[in-house]
């Protein structure tokens, strides 16, 4: 173990650290700062019997709590207070907790600090996950030892003691995970930008500020990855202090990957370019994936050799909740995109498929715009089943659409998943497709895509 993360973990014996949140990310990481010695309190707005077994194991290895609705009252009493990823660093409980000489840190911003390795990084609007486990497959495929994790449901600090110098870590960060970041990666990756969660950030503005944070506090032997198709990305050009790369599936980069016109993929350097497999090599489907695929080569570059790449197309079978096949019943097929959490990624994800589908939409309200989204449906669905919060908005902007009345796509609504599995089952025919892709957040109804995700494949296989 290096040097500086024994000396972190030596020093939390006996000091009081709060952690804001368990799930999935603090769960190891409230094991680790108890097996180190630290009084650790667990911060969380959920009751003894919402967090469950978690409350159980770790109450037995040690750890205080503070439930319910006054979670983050004292957050100055604390030595240390970790806030959850998801948790927006302007929180008003956490400013002024700050104004009273709390210190507030995100898992991220430690491992960031403190990681012995060279880091890749993948931030974006859509596709970051993808992304980041394609990269971590092509590194393996190199015999490199990889540690994966992040916004992808993985906290990599609690594994800093296995970490060597040799290895690669990948992270997956968001916009929340990033806007108090004050260290950049070896390896910066922004697949694309456009609105989303601008009801947590209140501005795209402050939105695209956390996003620069991935390639701020970078320098001259670091190298960065920019969408060169997507304008709010390619903008950010300027900001890079190292080498950079594009991907591009309408034009060929100077440096980096594209798509040609005849659905290859080339990697390019200079004046040089290497062909490496095309596009119906890809096991996953869509050309949202080919542009994963071109991003993840970017971001590799010459480290990873073309058979390694064409190995990975073959076998990479893709992430669970993305366009993930559920099963096939009566002729109709059925697929979870539950990531589809925004109109752009359930656009994306319409695109995978060469027939018009019945798509189930609908949640928490994210107060994005919907009209972007409304012609795609018209052009790629047959039907749409709405639920949730955004139901409403999403209908207004399919009817205020041109072409909604001559399309004949056909509307239907639900008030749950059971609900919309049904109707949605009711509108198909032997040969339909029926994609849960949502266009919005799962908070009105789960914790996480995640959980919206395995209800609605757990309702199919239940059929």
């Amino acid at each position: 173990m290096n040097q500086s993360a024994a000396e972190f973990l030596e020093g939390l014996s006996e000091k009081k650290i709060g952690v804001i949140g368990v799930g999935v990310s603090h769960f190891e990481l409230i094991r680790l700062f108890l097996r180190k010695g630290a009084a650790v309190t667990v911060l969380d707005r959920r009751n003894r019997e919402e967090l469950g077994e978690d409350y159980e194991v770790l109450a037995r290895e040690g750890a205080h709590f503070r439930l319910g609705e006054s979670y983050l009252q004292g957050l100055e009493n604390y030595d240390l207070v970790f806030r959850s990823p998801g948790m927006y660093f302007n929180h008003p409980a956490l400013t002024a907790a700050r104004r009273n000489g709390a210190a507030i840190v995100s898992e991220m911003e430690v491992f960031f600090a403190l990681c012995p390795c060279r880091i890749f990084a993948v931030t974006g609007s859509d596709g970051k996950t993808t992304t980041s486990t394609l990269i971590s497959e092509f590194l393996k495929a190199e015999g490199k030892r990889v540690h994966l994790g992040g916004n992808i449901g993985r906290a990599l600090l609690p594994e800093i003691e296995q970490i060597r110098p040799e290895d690669v870590c990948v992270a997956e960060l968001s916009s929340f995970q990033l806007i108090s970041m004050r260290r950049s990666p070896d390896v910066a990756v922004i697949t694309n930008i456009s609105p989303n969660h601008l009801d947590v950030h209140g501005t795209m503005e402050e939105y695209v500020d956390a996003k620069k944070n991935i390639l701020w506090h970078q320098d001259g032997r670091s190298r960065a990855v920019l969408n060169l198709d997507n304008p709010p990305t390619a903008a950010l050009a300027p900001l890079v202090r190292g080498s950079l790369s594009w991907f591009s599936r309408k034009e060929r980069p100077e440096r980096g990957a594209f798509l040609d016109e005849q659905g290859w993929l080339w990697r390019c350097c200079g004046p040089e370019a290497e062909r490496l497999l095309h596009q119906d090599e890809i096991r996953i489907p869509g050309m949202h994936n080919v542009e994963n695929y071109l991003t993840a080569i970017s971001a590799v570059g010459q480290e990873v050799s073309i058979q390694s790449i064409q190995r990975v197309a073959r076998e990479f079978g893709g992430v669970e909740h993305r366009i993930e096949f559920v099963r096939e019943l009566e002729g109709v097929r059925y697929y979870n995109d539950s990531i589809a959490s925004s109109p752009t990624r359930t656009m994306a994800g319409l695109d995978s498929f060469r027939q018009k589908i019945i798509v189930i939409a609908g949640g928490y309200d994210k107060k994005i715009p919907y009209a972007p989204l409304a012609p795609k449906l018209l052009e790629k669905a047959k039907a749409v089943v709405l639920m949730g919060a955004t139901a409403p908005r999403i209908e207004e902007a399919l009817r205020e659409c041109p072409g909604f009345a001559e399309s004949g796509i056909r509307l239907a609504y639900a008030d749950t998943m059971e609900e919309a599995v049904q109707a949605a089952r009711g509108l198909a025919c032997p040969g339909d497709i029926v994609s849960l892709s949502p266009a919005s957040a799962s908070f009105d109804l789960y914790r996480n895509f995640e959980e919206r995700g395995r209800h609605f494949k757990s309702i199919v296989m239940g059929l």
